[in-house]
């Protein structure tokens, strides 16, 4: 079942495409662009926009900036995946700092989450 979006998000996701942080860029490039499980980025889900999305394994990928750690911005991003995963979904979380000092590290709970969602799903 394809899930549900505001429209109007749609632009904004691909401004936000364009205009990705550094450790958006590499996450995507260097890692989740050529994974062996399609993952999409920015991706509209609901009324919000999912920093990266793979469908098949119901997983959403969210790296965190600095502006995720006041309060309100904690906040924020508790709703929000409380909000993500009543549509089934899973959500992980990153640091700008994790990407930047063990990508490696990253990568590989990527790559364990994703087989694990999948086996569990199949």
């Amino acid at each position: 079942m394809p899930l549900r979006y505001n429209g109007r998000n749609v632009k904004l996701s691909r401004m936000l495409r364009k205009n990705a942080t550094p450790q958006e860029n590499h996450l995507w490039y260097d890692f989740l662009s050529e994974y062996e499980v399609r993952f999409q980025r920015q991706k509209p889900i609901g009324e919000f926009i999912a920093d990266f999305y793979c469908h098949a394994a119901k997983l959403v990928i969210e790296v965190d900036g600095s502006q995720h750690y006041s309060d309100e911005g904690m906040g924020y991003d508790e709703f929000r995946t409380e909000k993500l995963e009543e549509y089934g979904l899973q959500v992980i979380r990153f640091t700008n700092r994790q990407i930047n000092e063990n990508f490696y590290g990253v990568c590989e709970y990527i790559d364990f989450v994703v087989k694990d969602s999948l086996s569990h799903l199949r």
